[in-house]
């Protein structure tokens, strides 16, 4: 009888619910995950040591012999959550980008009509209208000082379209 130089070649293999099964090694990760889709390998060294924060085994490493490893289940991804902060904008800078977005979808410059023609309907008094035709040279210039008068005032404006039918009302003209 001679001396045998003898260990233990297999590693274990723990689940997550306790359950324990032996691998012969030489064996990789890949070959003990293949039966377990969306699964990794942990070393219990590495759990005990890091905790949740410990890294799964790369599927082409090889498990050692007479050591203890945890079949895990990744969790699902979430989907990632849309963030604004890498956009680098201030505060102020962010606040004007949705001013102009609201613009963007009320401003009457955009809206195209087949004929042309738009029709507008002001609420000013009488005596204001007489008074601003009176210091005007001519019908274009009152006309104009008008205008001036709804781009201040804008709840004095009502804007149609073609058929009659209400655009936009209380347009705001860009200050």
């Amino acid at each position: 009888m001679g001396n045998s130089l003898g260990g233990k070649r297999s590693s274990k293999v723990m689940k997550i619910n306790g359950e324990t099964f032996k691998l012969k090694t030489p064996v990789t990760a890949e070959e003990v995950v293949k039966d377990y889709p969306g699964h990794v390998l942990l070393e219990s060294e590495a759990v005990k040591r890091y905790g949740i924060g410990a890294k799964p085994l790369f599927p082409f490493q090889k498990l050692e012999p007479n050591r203890l490893y945890f079949l895990v289940e990744l969790p699902e991804e979430r989907v990632p959550r849309r963030v604004r902060s890498g956009l680098n904008m201030s505060a102020k800078d962010r606040l004007e980008s949705l001013r102009l977005s609201r613009r963007s979808v009320s401003d009457l410059s955009l809206l195209k009509h087949k004929s042309g023609a738009v029709t507008v309907k002001m609420r000013i008094p009488k005596a204001e209208v007489e008074r601003l035709m009176k210091e005007s040279e001519n019908e274009a210039d009152g006309g104009h000082k008008i205008m001036q008068l709804c781009m201040v005032k804008p709840q004095l404006l009502h804007w149609k379209g073609d058929h009659g039918s209400a655009v936009a009302q209380g347009f705001k003209g860009r200050q």
